[in-house]
């Protein structure tokens, strides 16, 4: 890396973005400007740039921090949330900051040091634009004693003008739904206390001059990658800039370096787009994409037994089931939960990673050399980081709780669903997991893991101490020596469905499952949600039953098949009761997905701006091919439709359009457009993307798969 001059500000730029910062004499660098990139720019403008953007000259004459550096606190006449908090001897420390700064191509690194402290910033463009933030913080051995971290948060400048907030909530089932309302005055912080992200997580915080659009607009949002406990914030003043960033929560405690020790933030995801939120979208997907662990080969059409057989595990039952699965067209055989001793429920067994031979006398081999003779891979749901006072482990080492003992004994204790959680951090108990997990692995051939974490971690202790952050990087770290130790094998980021699903999980996982509703309607925004940052090839997208046990509501399966094509598809669904004609329709459907993967797991993701709110338009567009689902979550407004414009074509070509219906014709009211009547149409980009496509008025719960190529 090459040193910058103290006096010249740096520009860092990638694939339309730029940062833009200023060292300053003393102190970390100013953030002049994070957005659109200006192009090259000579010294000469650079300095011109930061004279035509600061605001006081030395000495300067306010107190206020006009700019804000990449650290911003009290020092620097900062009056909003500080960028971290450290504590030595119950006292918080000012540190001084003497910085210099360090750029190569696309990446900076500001070293920083004070008395007893050395801090390091990194900024670093990705494939796509997106742009990861990370400090770490370092006691030197010469500290006159440890230092205590409440907080330490990577943030971003955003224009004033950027003024309503979108983040996200939810629940079980109901993950991912975005909210949007004004910015509030002052230092706002919003916090997630469970252990893991949750249901209810921000997920991204996104600002925006007016009402977030999919296709037009500017957005400055950032995401943690982190699978546990966040603070995300905004600081928004009448002194000063607009702030946006986030860092990791720990309680107090619970993050003390000595000295010699050092912290690490989890990256935090800065993107800006000036196409709207589908802006925002491409540069995770690329980034995520370009990643060299990223899943390079087809991803697989799956069968999880979970809604199929539940906890009922018999094993011809079972093998009929894989049977059928290889008859459609599946790829991937799943055993979820119930195949471990006693777990004929979820009160008992969480723990015992062996096979419960009186259910499967003869062990779990059988089952999975008659999954691989058919031509499929074999899976297994696991939940390592529970357990069930019902249980040998338990039994033989309660100690190893990630709880204070006091509050273990039920009733008195907080358990969910009857389940405790394993200490990961001890080392007995990293070791135990990692020996019973690698041992299945090899004995049984696993390809693939669906790794579950089915509660939130309440008052998490560890040595004494809060014990989520010690947790979260075992757990990460046991992850990845597992699959160190076996090359090739995937795994599933599953917590309750969607409430693990971040970006820092998928450094060592190889998809997420979105949500434990199979409810295709729900489904429809869950998956559009969770595809704001993941590709749909990392979003697992399953076929349930006619009628989701998680709702009730009833829906047609071609709505139900339309719907787990954008993503990586599946089925949740006793297929062995299906009539032929069914059996049929689903053998098409997995032809169907063969056929459009490339497509959808390779194409960027476009979604239409449309004025009926029942609609959604969810599509993948590659240059020669796009593949889109028009759905219906409720009756349309209009019986004569808005035209469907269809996002991402290319003006200057020629499509060839066709309603793919061989997994089941969508239902409407009478009187339809005469090319649906024909079967395809052939139109110019500019008029697909521009004037649009009549269709007919849907149902509520109908699809349309519309197949895209350029002729």
């Amino acid at each position: 890396m090459t040193a910058i001059p103290a006096d010249l500000p740096v520009l860092l730029r990638r694939d339309g973005v730029a940062v833009l910062l200023d060292p300053q004499p003393t102190g970390l660098p100013a953030v002049l400007h994070w957005g659109a990139d200006p192009g090259d720019l000579t010294d000469e403008d650079l300095l011109a740039w930061r004279a035509g953007a600061g605001r006081q000259t030395a000495p300067g004459t306010l107190d206020a921090a006009w700019q804000v550096s990449l650290l911003p606190q009290e020092t620097d006449g900062w009056a909003g949330r500080p960028g971290a908090q450290l504590i030595r001897d119950g006292v918080a420390l000012s540190p001084r900051w003497a910085a210099r700064v360090e750029a190569a191509d696309d990446r900076v690194t500001v070293r920083a040091e004070a008395p007893g402290l050395r801090l390091t910033v990194e900024l670093a463009f990705r494939p796509g634009g997106l742009l990861g933030v990370r400090h770490r913080l370092a006691v030197t051995e010469d500290a006159t004693g440890p230092v205590e971290v409440d907080w330490l948060e990577p943030t971003l400048p955003v224009p004033s003008r950027a003024h309503l907030l979108t983040s996200f909530t939810g629940r079980w089932t109901r993950e991912k739904a975005p909210v949007t309302g004004e910015l509030a005055p002052g230092a706002q912080v919003r916090q997630s206390r469970r252990g893991r992200p949750g249901h209810d997580q921000p997920w991204l915080y996104a600002l925006t001059p007016e009402q977030p659009r999919n296709r037009t607009g500017e957005v400055w949002a950032v995401h943690l990658g982190w699978p546990a406990d966040t603070s995300y914030r905004t600081d928004h003043g009448p002194e000063f800039p607009t702030l946006l960033g986030a860092g990791e929560l720990t309680r107090p405690g619970e993050l003390v370096l000595a000295p010699g020790q050092e912290y690490a933030t989890p990256t935090a995801w800065f993107a800006w787009s000036d196409r709207g939120l589908d802006g925002i979208t491409a540069r995770f997907h690329r980034h995520l994409r370009a990643r060299p662990q990223h899943p390079a080969r087809q991803r697989p059409l799956v069968l999880n037994t979970w809604e199929a057989v539940y906890f009922d595990h018999d094993p011809a039952t079972v093998t009929r089931l894989a049977d059928r699965a290889a008859e459609i067209g599946v790829e991937r055989f799943v055993l979820d939960d119930g195949w471990f001793p006693a777990r004929r429920d979820d009160t008992r067994g969480l723990g015992d990673w062996t096979v419960d031979r009186t259910v499967w006398p003869d062990g779990l081999l059988p089952l999975a050399e008659h999954v691989r003779s058919l031509g499929m891979e074999f899976g297994l749901w696991v939940e390592p980081e529970m357990i069930n006072l019902d249980s040998d482990l338990a039994r033989a080492h309660p100690d190893w709780l990630l709880h204070d003992p006091a509050a273990v004994p039920e009733p008195a204790g907080l358990s969910w669903r009857r389940q405790w959680v394993l200490d990961v951090a001890r080392p007995e108990a990293y070791a135990h997991l990692l020996d019973r997990l690698s041992t299945l692995v090899g004995d049984l051939g696993i390809a693939f893991l669906k790794w579950d974490h089915n509660r939130d971690l309440v008052d998490a202790r560890h040595g004494g101490r809060p014990g989520v952050h010690a947790q979260t990087v075992a757990v990460l770290r046991l992850m990845a020596e597992l699959k160190a130790r076996h090359p090739g094998l995937e795994i599933e980021s599953c917590s309750s469905g969607g409430a693990r699903s971040d970006l820092g999980v998928l450094e060592v996982t190889d998809r997420v499952w979105a949500s434990d509703s199979n409810d295709a309607v729900e489904r429809q925004d869950i998956q559009r949600w969770t595809g704001l940052l993941l590709p749909p090839e990392l979003v697992g997208s399953h076929v349930g039953p006619p009628t989701a046990h998680s709702s009730g509501r009833t829906v047609d399966l071609s709505y139900r098949l339309a719907t787990a094509l954008i993503g990586s598809a599946g089925f949740e669904w006793d297929l062995t009761g299906c009539p032929p004609e069914e059996v049929g329709t689903l053998r098409r459907f997995g032809a169907l997905y063969r056929e459009l993967r490339e497509v959808v797991h390779r194409g960027e993701a476009v979604h239409g701006d449309l004025r009926d709110p029942a609609w959604r338009l969810t599509g993948a567009v590659l240059p020669d091919r796009a593949v889109y689902v028009l759905a219906t979550v409720a009756t349309l407004a209009d019986a004569r439709p808005e035209p469907i414009r269809l996002p991402g074509l290319d003006p200057d070509r020629r499509y060839r359009v066709r309603v793919r219906d061989e997994i089941g014709a969508a239902r409407w009211t009478p009187g339809s457009p005469p090319w649906i009547a024909a079967g395809e149409v052939t139109l110019p980009g500019r008029v697909l993307t521009g004037a649009g496509l009549q269709v007919p008025c849907l149902w509520p719960a109908q699809a349309l798969v519309l197949d895209v190529e350029a002729v």
